[in-house]
């Protein structure tokens, strides 16, 4: 059986199952950040109505909108690509972003609000890579309306979507 996460934020909970059989480095990685408390307090810093809502970026939790979007832990992982039909980026499942580099993504991680296959390292146009490593398994109506929150430049929200805590459950 495979863990959860259940991000706690300021406009509800999102439960999330974690792929670890699939995806053991990004699964790894992101559970260690939670477990340490590094997500607490960050912001979902990028909302875009209609695809996604993105957050783990520890620069969101100060006021400096400009550098949002930037920061990550210490180090970055490598890229697992997997194919598998729960491995796509389909409306609810948590995928890793990045710089666009390969082994570039660190903490940052979206939640799909439509499917978005062509986010997946294996569909066409193949130049955009984001390993999908879990899915929603409860609060989609809590990512739904994080999705269509009022946003300013940047795609920041106006009214900040805060994560208070990421709790795994094995």
């Amino acid at each position: 059986m495979n863990p959860t996460a259940i991000i706690k934020t300021n406009r509800g909970e999102i439960e999330l199952e974690l792929y670890t059989a699939d995806m053991p480095i990004t699964t790894g990685n992101f559970i260690t950040l939670a477990e340490s408390g590094f997500y607490n307090g960050t912001k979902f810093h990028r909302v875009i109505d209609g695809f996604m809502i993105q957050g783990g970026d520890p620069n969101s939790k100060g006021s400096d909108e400009s550098i949002y979007g930037t920061g990550g832990p210490t180090s970055t992982i490598q890229d697992e690509f997997v194919n598998g039909d729960h491995l796509t980026n389909t409306r609810g499942s948590i995928a890793m972003a990045n710089t666009g580099q390969p082994n570039s993504g660190g903490s940052q991680f979206f939640i799909n609000l439509v499917d978005n296959v062509a986010l997946d390292f294996d569909k066409p146009p193949f130049s955009s890579k984001h390993p999908v490593f879990g899915r929603i398994v409860k609060g989609m109506d809590v990512v739904d309306a994080i999705g269509k929150v009022e946003t300013k430049a940047g795609d920041i929200p106006v009214d900040p979507v805060i994560v208070e805590s990421v709790t795994i459950v094995k």
